[in-house]
């Protein structure tokens, strides 16, 4: 049987403060575009930057160059795993039972065992660490800083960026150079003001203490007048705030961002002889490495003494590169076998025959059918 098991700087979002426990929501709190570009349709055009969005993946220039080389050599010995003794196997069942608030720990103390037999069970693993890149027009309010707008833009795939460590997930944006532009904020028609959302350009709101009646009980309430309206804390009174897209500057300096994605893809397969043990139950469990082997491409194993492993190992490596090799750069791969130790135990209690698994080289033990319950456990 064959079980297999699919499985980062990022740009900051900038949600609202949350609202203390009975105050009021500020309209002009949520979120709303932040620092964004205007519409692309207002953008120039970049030659080499036609197609834009995070959704656009860059396919990368060099894709297809790299080729795997084949092993100088393969794994010759077989790989069996030893059976643990009767004395470890019963030290692992009483404290499991000793676990279990409502197991009795007499069946696995005066257990008799039949047979013990160890099953071949191997985990083969492959990571594909992949680069892959995306353009978007993106912009910060314009202070006078300088504008990079002259020259020629570099390709997306030839702008450098340091590649961080191997196999683990991580994203960084950077500014693609020579496309830098100065536009009129979009948000707030290049004012650096937008509309207050709470007095709705008015200055004023309804009055906080008597909910807008201008009374509270049979008195005129004092902090409005009488009116049932105050002047809007959220502006000042003024019915407008300060753009939080421009800053208040009412220019944008827009630009091209790069987004690099790097990304650890990973493929699992346990290869299970049958034992009728839950291999989902192996995700936690340590194993012996048998092989371990890194390259930019692997290639697939082929000589491992059981043929299941080669087998997946071949399906693997295939899957991957058709997978991301047209649409990402492959930095790394790395394979892994591992063997992972299991016992199936058959012992005899109270004239009833009974199986339990001892796995991992931590010891845990699995059992369907534990002898002694109590009626709680029973129940659930």
């Amino acid at each position: 049987q064959l079980f297999c098991f699919r499985n980062s700087d990022q740009d900051e979002a900038h949600p609202g403060p949350s609202c203390p426990a009975g105050s009021y929501a500020d309209p002009n709190t949520v979120p709303n575009d932040g620092a964004t570009a205007p519409p692309a349709d207002l953008m120039p055009l970049v030659p080499g930057y036609e197609s834009l969005g995070p959704n656009v993946i860059i396919p990368p220039s060099d894709f297809g160059s790299a080729q795997p080389q084949a092993p100088s050599r393969a794994p010759e010995r077989r790989f069996d795993i030893p059976a643990i003794t009767e004395e470890l196997a019963q030290e692992a069942f009483i404290k499991y039972a000793s676990s279990k608030c409502c197991y009795s720990s007499k069946p696995a103390k005066e257990m008799v065992f039949t047979d013990l037999q160890s099953l071949n069970t191997y985990r083969y693993r492959l990571e594909t660490f992949t680069e892959s890149r995306t353009t978007e027009w993106d912009s910060e309010p314009y202070n006078g800083q300088v504008v990079d707008g002259f020259g020629v833009a570099p390709a997306p795939w030839s702008i450098p960026v340091p590649i961080p460590s191997l196999f683990q997930d991580c994203e960084k944006a950077v500014r693609v150079p020579h496309t830098s532009t100065v536009k009129g904020c979009h948000s707030c028609l290049n004012l650096g003001r937008s509309a207050c959302r709470r007095c709705v350009n008015s200055g004023r709101s309804r009055c906080a203490y008597c909910g807008g009646t201008g009374r509270t009980g049979s008195n005129r309430c004092s902090p409005c007048h009488g009116s049932g309206m105050t002047r809007c804390h959220s502006c000042g009174g003024v019915g407008s705030i300060t753009c939080k897209t421009c800053k208040g500057q009412g220019k944008l300096l827009c630009f091209i961002k790069l987004k690099i994605t790097w990304k650890n893809n990973i493929h699992v397969a346990v290869i299970d002889k049958g034992s009728g043990f839950p291999v989902e139950r192996l995700h936690q469990i340590s194993g012996e490495k048998l092989l371990t082997d890194m390259a930019p491409m692997v290639y697939p194993v082929v000589s491992f003494p059981d043929s299941s492993v080669n087998a997946e190992s071949e399906s693997g490596v295939r899957e991957h590169q058709a997978q991301f090799a047209t649409t990402c750069r492959i930095l790394q791969q790395r394979q892994t076998i591992e063997l992972i130790p299991i016992t199936r135990v058959h012992y005899a209690w109270n004239e009833k025959t009974h199986i339990y698994f001892v796995y991992g080289t931590e010891h845990k033990v699995y059992t369907k059918d534990y002898p002694v319950k109590c009626c709680c456990c029973s129940i659930l």
